[in-house]
Formats: structure tokens, sequence, C-alpha cells
């Protein structure tokens, strides 16, 4: 009866290995297709696409809620700020440069101890104008659209060197604060730093933004930094919290970068 048994199960585990191979064998057959036509359209999302009444009536008391908070008067403007005003810096640019510092160093120097020593954003990260008139939070959100933070790099000598080099080459209008350089032709006349000559003998605490931070901007200077401090603050943030705290822009241009044939 034992050895029935035994021949038995033998028997039956021969069957179940047999299945089981014949299973991976079938299950693992490898299929590959390839598409022989792609077809793609475009929609273009413009004033042409009709308006849908029902989502327009649903959304309706959002937005005028939403437009009576962006629209509520916070500051004021006395004449138009366009970042093409004037070649080297203007009115727009110093107003986001000391924007930036007013509302940023404050936070970084609660963090680290440090103090910022010079402020630097883009030129090109100014996407509009301010107007003559009442400033808003939709001013701002026009002004500077994106999501960037403010962020504290330390640049060594040799990298902040290579900033003010930048900036003379450039001859842009990119907002700084903290710098003075003053050109003769292409030539670097000179070079203050809080009304000082810039001795290049020490690291410096550059304020920037996280896109630039990446070296956005050909900025390349930023990606060798020794070391950055997020503040956990968007300049958009800054710009609005500022307008809370001043009835008015009082922003000119002034001879932190000048040029003389």
């Amino acid at each position: 009866m034992k050895i029935s048994m035994t021949a038995t199960c033998r028997k039956g585990l021969m069957v179940f290995a047999f299945a089981e191979a014949l299973f991976i064998t079938t299950s693992c057959k490898t299929e590959s297709y390839t598409a022989e036509k792609l077809v793609a359209s475009q929609t273009r999302v413009d004033s042409t696409i009709a308006e849908v009444e029902s989502i327009s009536a649903y959304i309706a008391p959002y937005k005028k809620s939403l437009d009576s908070q962006l629209d509520m008067p916070l500051s004021f403007n006395p004449a138009d700020m366009y970042k093409n005003d004037t070649p080297l810096n203007t009115r727009i640019g110093n107003m986001m440069a000391a924007i930036s510092r007013a509302q940023g160093e404050p936070v970084f120097k609660s963090r680290t101890g440090n103090s910022v020593d010079v402020v630097l954003i883009n030129h090109g990260g100014i996407r509009a104008g301010i107007p003559a008139g009442n400033v808003t939070t939709r001013t701002a959100y026009e002004v500077m659209p994106f999501d960037n933070e403010m962020v504290i790099a330390e640049l060594a000598p040799a990298q902040m060197k290579e900033l003010v080099e930048y900036l003379a080459f450039h001859k842009r209008a990119h907002p700084f604060d903290g710098l003075e350089i003053h050109l003769k032709g292409d030539e670097i006349k000179s070079v203050t730093l809080d009304g000082k000559p810039i001795a290049y003998d020490r690291n410096y605490f550059v304020m920037t933004s996280d896109y630039l931070m990446t070296g956005g901007d050909n900025m390349d200077f930023f990606t060798k930094a020794i070391s950055s401090t997020r503040i956990d603050y968007k300049i958009r943030n800054a710009m609005i919290d500022y307008f809370k705290e001043n009835d008015t822009l009082g922003f000119d241009v002034d001879n932190r970068f000048t040029k003389e044939d």
C-alpha cells in the first residue's frame, strides 16, 4: 500500500511538473507591436473657442470673488515703469531688487545670522510693466507670473568677479542692488560694494532666484556657489507684501550702473 501511494505521488508530481513547464512556456511568450500610422491634431485654446454657458455660470461667483481680491488697491505708482525705459538700470528693475532685499534679507539673517551683500535678478524675468495708478495683487502676478523663489548664494571671490564681469559684458538692465559698476567704453572703470571699492577678498552672499541658481540666463557663476540657502519666499509674494506695507512706490533710475564713451 505504501509503495503504491509513493508511485502514485511520483506520477502526480510528474504531471504537475509538466503542466507547470507548459504554463511557463506559453505565458512567457513575447509579442512585439509596431505602430503603422499615427494621427494627431492640434486645438488652439484662444478666444475663438465658444464659451460653455453652464460652466461659465458655475464659476461666475468664484471668478467675481477672485477678481475683487486681485484688483483691490494695495499701493500707488506715481509714473509708468517698464523694463526697457532706460538702458542699464530701470525704475522697475531697481524696485524688484530693492523689494527682494527689503522682504527677503530679514528672513535670511534670522536663519543664518548673515547679511545679504548683493541682489541680482534677471531682466527677462520681469514680464510686464507697471503703469501709473493703483498697484494690486494682479499687478504682482503680471510682473512676476512665475513661482520663482529667493535663494541666497555664497560666492567665492572668483565667482563674485565673474558676476561683475557678466554684467559689464552684457550691459543689460538686470536688476541688482548693493553694487555700483561704472564702465568706460567696454572696460570696467570702477566697482564699489556698499560705497567702497570691492576687494574680492572674502565670500559674498548674493540674493537671487532659484532659476538663476541653476545657471539660467548663462549666469554660470551661481552653479559654482559654495553654498545656497532657500528662504521659502517667492519673489511675487515679496512684492505683494511690500505693496501692502507701502502706500506709494518711489523708485528712480540712479548711478548704480553707468557707461561713458
